[in-house]
């Protein structure tokens, strides 16, 4: 057998192992995302170019485009007028002292703490009580009342303590526990604790016979702490129980 005869033996002789078949569809899907991949990227390529050349475009249009005319706008209307006062920020007047005002040596922000007694005319409900106690700030000439008392039963001169009140913070500030004593008290204690404390007396200058008190607000924080209040006499007798 020559060359030529062996060539096509081999040729008509079986394969050892069979040729696999290539799958088709796997071939195209593989294909198919291949080109949508590619496809995708081209795609965002050629929007963002297009992107740049239309705001290049449309600036160039607006750059050839002039500037608008201004509009004239009209005149605004004149402002109503009205023949209503404004409101007045002014509070209630005073209380007018009666008497001369006490200074109590407590300086605060908004001045001295001082006590003046001021009239009280309420004859249908208060038939026996003439004046009351204020106290306040003073700074300089100008004097702001923030907290007044007055007796609300029988006389303001009958004997005995009236109108104690204070011990409260008021504007930011203490003011200090404060009334009055009818009678001829030259000295005034309390206690606190255990402890006996001397309260600051001043005579009224309409009555002599009224004697204002006042306590250092660190030593009696508030009316509630007094337990009791008593008066002695100049010669150091008690005049109350």
């Amino acid at each position: 057998m020559n060359d030529l005869d062996d060539f096509r033996a081999a040729l008509r002789r079986p394969p050892s192992e069979p040729f696999a078949e290539p799958d088709l569809s796997r071939i195209m899907a593989d294909g198919t995302r291949l080109r949508r991949r590619r496809r995708v990227l081209t795609t965002t390529g050629g929007l963002a170019a297009a992107a740049v050349v239309v705001l290049v475009v449309v600036f160039a249009v607006q750059l050839r485009q002039p500037a608008p005319a201004p509009v004239a706008q009209p005149p605004a209307p004149p402002a109503p007028t009205s023949s209503v006062p404004p409101p007045t920020t002014a509070g209630p007047p005073p209380a007018e002292p009666l008497g001369e005002v006490v200074g109590t040596g407590i300086r605060t922000a908004a001045g001295e703490i001082v006590i003046f007694a001021k009239a009280v005319d309420e004859p249908q409900i208060l038939p026996d009580i003439h004046f009351g106690l204020v106290a306040g700030f003073r700074d300089g000439g100008n004097l702001e009342p923030v907290l007044a008392t007055n007796e609300f039963r029988g006389s303001d001169r009958s004997f005995g303590f009236h109108a104690t009140d204070g011990g409260e913070v008021l504007q930011d500030q203490t003011i200090p526990v404060f009334g009055y004593f009818a009678g001829a008290a030259a000295s005034i204690t309390t206690t606190v604790h255990g402890k006996t404390i001397q309260a600051n007396v001043a005579k009224w200058s309409k009555d002599p016979n009224v004697v204002i008190f006042w306590f250092d607000p660190v030593a009696v924080p508030d009316s509630a702490s007094l337990t009791p209040l008593i008066a002695y006499d100049s010669k150091g007798s008690r005049l109350t129980k």
